[in-house]
């Protein structure tokens, strides 16, 4: 199922908790967008378009990082004592090379490091969990922990954070209810899917 379709199915399932709290229509509009958020995430682990709007730009890195390793060689040549000249110079080169490698799906790494130092900044754990799947989500193959009952309880664990941060009523369920719809908008239930989801990982790789 397309990115559209589980957005939707999210924001309808954030709608439905707002009716079942009697949310004002401002805090219907929030739990509509967390549900809407909540119904991608499961898809980070697709290194395709959901990634390369929530990550930063790769081609934004990797300039930044061999613009940065030409000046330290500049600088070590010029200004570097003997024994720093040499390490900068090498530092610079490093850099150079290691950017060039650096493809769309190593910034979703970079993305959660960056939303884990921002919740040390900020000191807000459901930011640092956050980061945390996001970064696991870069590693795992489509379909996988993402979509299982363990990326179900891991997610909840953040939603419940973010419940606590916010304290609006309802955004644990709108958040909960956006992620499992997509899992379910996925699965071998509905006719249109040949491929499930494998739920029950890492204790059985069947799919559902």
């Amino acid at each position: 199922m397309n990115g559209t379709a589980h957005v939707s199915i999210g924001a309808a399932t954030g709608f439905i908790v707002a009716n079942s709290v009697n949310a004002s229509p401002a805090t219907m509009l929030i739990l509509v967008g967390l549900g809407g958020v909540s119904g991608l995430m499961p898809d980070l682990d697709v290194d395709g378009k959901l990634r390369s709007k929530v990550t930063f730009s790769h081609k934004v890195i990797k300039m930044t990082a061999q613009l940065i390793g030409v000046l330290m060689i500049i600088y070590s040549i010029y200004e570097g004592m003997r024994a720093d000249r040499f390490l900068g110079i090498g530092i610079g080169v490093a850099m150079l090379i290691i950017s060039s490698f650096l493809k769309q799906k190593h910034m979703l790494i970079i993305t959660g490091i960056g939303v884990i130092a921002g919740a040390l900044t900020l000191k807000e754990m459901w930011l640092l969990l956050l980061g945390i799947y996001i970064i696991v989500a870069s590693f795992v193959s489509h379909r996988s922990y993402t979509h299982s009952i363990l990326g179900v309880i891991y997610f909840g664990v953040i939603a419940a954070k973010l419940e606590t941060s916010l304290a609006i009523d309802g955004a644990f369920a709108a958040c909960l209810a956006g992620y499992i719809g997509h899992l379910i908008a996925d699965s071998k239930f509905l006719p249109v899917n040949k491929r499930g989801v494998k739920i029950f990982l890492p204790f059985s790789s069947k799919d559902f």
